[in-house]
């Protein structure tokens, strides 16, 4: 009971402790405020306190998969957020404008992680501590996942933090987009467990180089989105989410450097 639910919090509180690790980093690359963060903390437990206590009557809408559409919906809008908030920075690494709207996406995007990471967290508390004897190992599980997650989005923001400015700045934007299209894949999958998608038949199946059920494998599900038997609307959305922003990126700095010779 302890080792899997060390796993199972782990995997909740890490991607949102890299995700906001590198929010933090880019503002303070960018010499933005930091006064975003406590709030989209505050706000977000209260999202996630709200979504855990109505868990009955989200499910039940939507014809019985309203938790699969309200988390794909919540996925899908990060990943927009990703995205805007990509070009955004570098708008303002070149023009020095849009501080406030920055500060914003990333309040929004904190409030909208924690709101759904957080309400895991409590749904499985509440399930996992409804007899007596599983509270103080659940308890000290949670405990123990989130000291690790959180530890290593310090580390993550500290080797970040390490680079240069111009190098630091690259590779956080890279992996957000990494992180986004990760959750692009995982409302995909939610998406065709709601008969919202057809999954149809696997492109390949790398389960006896990678399971999913290993400790590894739904680390880089919940990071990533890694799935050993993607469809193929699964594999043409992961692709799109990747390079779309990219592509986007590119044309604007692009376009950015062309207006400032």
């Amino acid at each position: 009971m302890l080792l899997s639910t060390v796993i199972i919090i782990l995997r909740e509180v890490l991607e949102g402790a890299l995700l906001f690790s590198m929010l933090i980093r880019i503002s303070t690359a960018l010499n933005l405020s930091q006064s975003w963060f406590f709030p989209s903390l505050l706000v977000g437990f209260m999202g996630a306190t709200f979504y855990a206590l109505n868990i009955n009557w989200i499910s039940d809408s939507f014809e019985g998969v309203g938790q699969e559409i309200t988390n794909a919906s919540i996925q899908l809008l990060i990943y927009a957020l990703i995205v805007f908030y990509s070009i955004i920075v570098i708008h303002f690494y070149y023009q020095k404008m849009g501080s406030l709207l920055i500060q914003f996406i990333m309040f929004l995007m904190g409030v909208l992680l924690i709101s759904r990471e957080g309400s895991e967290i409590l749904l499985y508390f509440f399930s996992m501590t409804h007899h007596a004897q599983n509270k103080s190992a659940v308890i000290m599980g949670i405990m123990i996942g989130t000291s690790i997650g959180i530890s290593l989005g310090f580390l993550f923001y500290y080797g970040l933090k390490a680079l240069k400015r111009s190098c630091s700045l690259t590779i956080s934007l890279i992996f957000l987009i990494l992180v986004g299209a990760g959750m692009v894949s995982q409302a995909t999958v939610l998406l065709i467990q709601a008969d919202w998608l057809n999954a149809g038949l696997p492109v390949w199946n790398s389960s006896s180089w990678l399971s999913e059920r290993s400790i590894i494998g739904q680390l880089l599900y919940y990071l990533f989105g890694y799935e050993a038997t993607p469809s193929k609307i699964q594999v043409i959305l992961y692709l799109g989410a990747l390079i779309c922003p990219i592509v986007l990126i590119l044309l604007f700095q692009y376009r950015l450097k062309i207006m400032n010779k």
